[in-house]
Parts: C-alpha cells; structure tokens; sequence
C-alpha cells in the first residue's frame, strides 16, 4: 500500500471547506465543514512518511501522525481511530482547536508550494467517524482496584488523568465548581471553534466508564481540601488558571471594561440555554456596540469572533505588536478578518475615556526594538502618535494568572513557585503534601489545552507508581 502515500506531488492540499461568511456570523456553529471519506483518505495520502516525523516530534502528545495518517489513505479508519487514541485522549478536540499551524502541520517536512498535510482535519475526521461507527467503547478495566483518586478540576488536564487512572482500574472522582464537565472546554472555547455536543459527548463517555463527577464543589468551602485528600489514596490537582491579568493606566476601572473570561463563559452559558443575567441586562453582551479586544493571542480571537456572532456594531483587535509576532493562531485572524474584525497592530492603550461608563480608548503607536532578554523584540511607544478609537465596551484579553490555591483551599502547606503556580517535583508531579500531585496550566502557567492532556496522562502515571509504591510498602510490614 505504499504508492497511496506521498501524493502531495500532484494532489494539493485541499482543508476542509469553510461555511459562507455570512452563514458563520449569525451563529455560532463551527465554521469548517467535515470531511467526507474520500476527501480524508486523499488528503491523508500526501504525507511523504517521511523518516524523521517532525509532526510527531513538534507535537506535545507526540501522537503517531504518519501512522494513522496511512492507515486513513488506506481506508483502514477504525485501526487509525485505536492508533490516534493510544495516546490522546481527545483527538476530536485536538483536531479543533489546537493551533496545528504553530505544531504539526507547520513543522511538515513537505515544502512550501506543495504544502503540508492537514493534520488536524484527518485527525477530527478519524474520531468523529469513531463515535458516529459505534467504535468508542466506555472504559473498560482489566481489573479494579480498590485505592481511589480524587481530581480536582473537570478540564482537560484532569479529564485526561481521571481516563488513565480509571482505564487503570483506580476509583476516580473528578470535582469541579461548575455544574458542566470540561473546564474551558465547555465554557471558555465558543462554540464555533468547538460545539459543545463533543464536549457532553467526551463527559457521558468517562460517566459510562466509571468516573464519577462531584460538580458545584468548591473545595476549601464546604468540602475541605483536608477531608478530600483523607477521602481518596491520591489527589491532583489540575484546575487550570483564570484570574484576568489586569491592565494600568487612567479609566482602567470604568464600567464596560470587563475581563475576556468573564465575557466568554457568559456568552457559553448563553449558548447553553443557561439564565445569564449579565448578558440579558447587556453588560456582557456585544449587540450594537463598539467592541475593542486588547490582546493577541487565541482568547483575543476567540472574543473579536464571538462580538462579531453578537451583533457589535464594530470589533477591533489593538495588540501592540505585529502581525508575525502575535502569540495567537494565524490561522484564528484569518478567520476574524473574513469575519470583518479590524485589527489595529502596533498599538497600545494608555489610557479609558469616560464619565462613569468607557466610551473610547486612547492608545498610542508602538515600534518593535532590539530582542530583550527573552529573545522577543521590545515595544517601545512613539512620541506623538497618540489616538482615540471609540468603544462601549472594551475586552481585556492579556492572558491568565493562577489563583492563590493555598488560600482557596485553605491548605497553606501546598508550596507555590515565584510566579504563583503550584510547585511540583517535574519528575513525580508531587507537591509539597505527599500524595498530592498538580498537573496542567496551575503548574507550567497559561498554556495550550494539548499540553494539558499531556501533563495530565503524565501526571497519571506518577500517581499510578505511587499508589503501588505505597501497596508494595505496605504489603512488605
């Protein structure tokens, strides 16, 4: 079967078909339509197999690319669909939302002008078929055991540990302060990049295998992260970070400037059907307004598109670097400048205008400097370049902080690093309370949803070794 492969000589990249602009901005349903079988096992026939996979090596799960990407050119999906979940948990997910230009597909070894496989469209393909052929089985233990695992946090990272852990045969119990599994899944990812059927698919999947999930739980109120821990023979935590960095400057605190979570967990909940006071009263909710997201990074697109679905009478993106040097998906502005967002680059706010309410924001024109320490070129304002843009409601989308979790969960001996995440051994996931290991963005900051089901199957084996340790141990006195 080796001539189906390396077709990218004559065969050119076709990525799945987009929905008419005009469709895409009224709702918000995913914008890319699927694959049919022949269009994935074309596309999934220009991979060159090639001898080092640089797909592979650039991706954070190091899933198996050139495998199952032969495996669909040969027609052979349900062995594609066991081969891309061996080690991903949600590979429909992944093949969504994760930004495949920065990682697989931008590290194809397939030359420009032929251009690269697309990865994350055969990868969604795979698994959606799965599910829709009766091929995704619950978990299914070879055994069960009787130690327990408690997971703090229903998002990806403590969804791909309590997978591990229960296809182990561990008794998990997953908790979360919401009443939805899927952490940001659910609530921080709209619905055009990720509808949220395939979230509440991958919930009903880990319940019908066993998990069980203690939803509206704050620990460290009325369930004490002390009894949790003397409930369960390990516990991780994994709930993720969404304290909004804040921005300085005159104004900051006016009314209409409102933190990008906030602004999209009202519009998810929304879409949900749930009652959303904040968006009914119009305070997080972009109809008719003049939008201004400062930001550049995937949240940032993710509010610009999500205005553009609520009617705004006008979206500006203000980043103040350039285009090249944003830490957002280029593929994601694409999709918003389709979209009619204007995307003011090289500039920054200095200031909110307004009595009581902001009705503009004044910013200033940025040139990019030398590298810094960092390897990124400095921002440096320039002198009179200053200007107004209007705005009625403006979205600080500058990136995310941990909470203080010793004080959350009132537990002061959980140590934290210098920048406020959990501190852990990076060989065992362990914190500094025996038994207690942390996985995902509380531990490495802000990151990406595919490193944290990578932390969290990471994590999970940690927790599995030490479980056994403790057996062993005290099977031996």
């Amino acid at each position: 079967m080796a001539e189906r492969m390396l077709q990218f000589t004559h065969l050119p990249q076709r990525p799945p078909q987009k929905r008419e602009v005009s469709d895409r901005q009224a709702d918000f349903d995913e914008i890319y339509r699927r694959f049919d079988m022949q269009s994935a096992t074309a596309q999934a026939s220009r991979c060159s197999q090639c001898g080092i996979p640089f797909c592979s090596i650039h991706c954070p799960l190091s899933n198996n690319i050139p495998d199952w990407l032969k495996l669909t050119a040969e027609g052979r999906l349900e062995e594609a669909y066991e081969l891309s979940s061996a080690t991903n948990t949600f590979p429909e997910i992944c093949g969504r939302i994760c930004p495949q230009d920065r990682l697989c597909e931008g590290n194809c070894v397939i030359e420009k002008g032929f251009e690269s496989v697309t990865i994350g469209a055969v990868e969604r393909h795979i698994t959606d078929t799965a599910f829709e052929q009766g091929w995704v089985k619950p978990i299914a233990p070879l055994q069960e055991r009787a130690q327990s695992v408690g997971i703090i946090g229903a998002g990806p990272a403590g969804l791909a540990a309590a997978e591990a852990l229960r296809s182990q045969g561990y008794q998990v119990s997953v908790y979360d302060r919401h009443d939805r599994v899927g952490g940001l899944l659910i609530y921080g990812i709209p619905g055009f990049k990720l509808e949220k059927e395939i979230v509440l698919r991958r919930w009903k999947w880990l319940a019908d295998g066993g998990v069980k999930f203690i939803l509206n739980t704050q620990i460290g109120g009325a369930l004490k992260f002390s009894s949790l821990c003397a409930a369960h023979d390990a516990v991780l935590v994994a709930t993720g970070v969404y304290k909004p960095r804040e921005i300085a400057g005159p104004g900051a605190g006016l009314a209409g400037i409102v933190p990008a979570l906030d602004y999209l967990i009202t519009s998810n909940r929304k879409g949900l059907g749930d009652a959303v006071p904040d968006f009914d009263s119009g305070l997080l909710n972009a109809a008719g307004k003049r939008v201004v997201v400062i930001g550049g990074g995937d949240t940032a697109m993710d509010c610009v598109r999500t205005a553009v679905r609520q009617g705004a009478k006008s979206v500006t993106c203000l980043y103040r670097r350039d285009r090249q040097n944003m830490p957002g998906s280029l593929r994601e502005v694409s999709n918003a400048e389709d979209e009619g967002v204007v995307f003011n680059w090289l500039a920054a706010p200095e200031a909110f205008l307004g009595d009581a309410k902001v009705t503009g924001v004044w910013a200033t024109r940025m040139h990019l400097g030398l590298p810094d320490a960092s390897g990124r070129q400095s921002v440096d304002p320039i002198e009179g370049s200053s200007f107004t843009i209007g705005a009625d409601l403006v979205i600080k989308a500058l990136g995310f902080d941990p909470e203080d979790i010793p004080v959350a969960f009132n537990e002061p001996s959980l140590r934290l690093t210098g920048w406020g995440t959990l501190k852990t051994d990076p060989k065992t996931f362990q914190t500094s309370l025996p038994g207690v290991f942390a996985a995902g963005d509380i531990v490495r900051g802000a990151s990406l949803v595919v490193w944290a089901i990578r932390d969290g199957r990471d994590a999970a084996a940690a927790i599995h070794q030490f479980i056994q340790a403790n057996a062993m141990a005290q099977a031996a006195e």
